[in-house]
């Protein structure tokens, strides 16, 4: 059901691009239906954390630096102690995403 959700929600974007080209859909307009189109932010368990740093195989003073955390942080987020904030939780689907490279 998700990638129907994603497919139709890229078609209507598309269309709202359509028109803000076109000059119907003025530029306050189509910055607010882009900030309304964007992707949720997953939220991830610990050992999906822990998962996500051992599939690049760094430790977790690596995977802090890649996303500008401290270690302490991510050994926190992977012993379930504290939850990713918002910004760190975008970086880490970031990584899910498009692999740690991204990171660079």
């Amino acid at each position: 059901m998700k990638k129907k959700h994603d497919s139709i929600l890229s078609a209507v974007h598309e269309t709202a691009m359509g028109l803000h080209n076109a000059g119907i859909m003025d530029e306050i307009t189509m910055r607010e239906f882009d900030a309304l189109c964007l992707p949720p932010v997953k939220t991830y368990h610990p050992q999906e954390i822990r998962q996500m740093r051992l599939r690049y195989h760094v430790s977790q003073a690596v995977f802090a630096a890649y996303l500008n955390v401290s270690e302490t942080s991510v050994a926190s987020w992977e012993s379930g102690e504290k939850k990713p904030g918002p910004a760190a939780a975008k970086l880490l689907n970031l990584v899910d995403r498009k692999g740690i490279e991204a990171m660079i």
